[in-house]
């Protein structure tokens, strides 16, 4: 239940979205097709788990301490902008205004894969967080300890 991939993709008048063929079978095996989108807290794009996924995720941001300011920040945030979704008979997802408004969504758009997840960019935008990124890397002296022993 990996997925992994850069995939240019088109959202139609109505914010649908054609699931990337490659993904679909995986998808209806692991849920039937039902996902879950929310806002990424960290950058301008969604996050979209297959069902089973983001439940076991829910669990542990609905455990986390509401009493803390922080962790209740969060589970604001993730939770509160949580949206079923489901694909239809022609493989397509609608993503609701609210979080196409977040994300900045239009017509042109990037799905990455992310392991367990997908994460769902304008293209504009995923383009200036590939240069950043890609800038980072280069200007990187420090390499974290974590990524030392990692052969590519």
């Amino acid at each position: 239940m990996r997925f992994r991939g850069a995939n240019a993709i088109n959202l139609d008048a109505k914010g649908r979205l054609a699931v990337p063929t490659r993904y679909r079978q995986r998808l209806l095996e692991l849920d039937d097709g039902c996902l879950v989108a929310t806002i990424d807290t960290d950058q301008p794009c969604l996050l979209i788990y297959p069902l089973a996924e983001w439940e076991e995720i829910q669990t542990e941001i609905e455990a986390l301490s509401s009493f803390n300011p922080k962790t209740r920040r969060i589970q604001r945030l993730l939770i509160g902008n949580a949206t079923d979704l489901e694909m239809d008979s022609n493989s397509r997802i609608l993503v609701p205004p609210l979080l196409r408004e977040h994300a900045g969504l239009e017509k042109r758009s990037i799905l990455v894969g992310q392991g367990k997840k997908f994460e769902l960019w304008s293209e504009e935008r995923w383009a200036e967080r590939l240069n950043e990124d890609l800038a980072l890397c280069n200007a990187d002296d420090e390499v974290p300890a974590e990524l030392m022993s990692l052969s590519l």
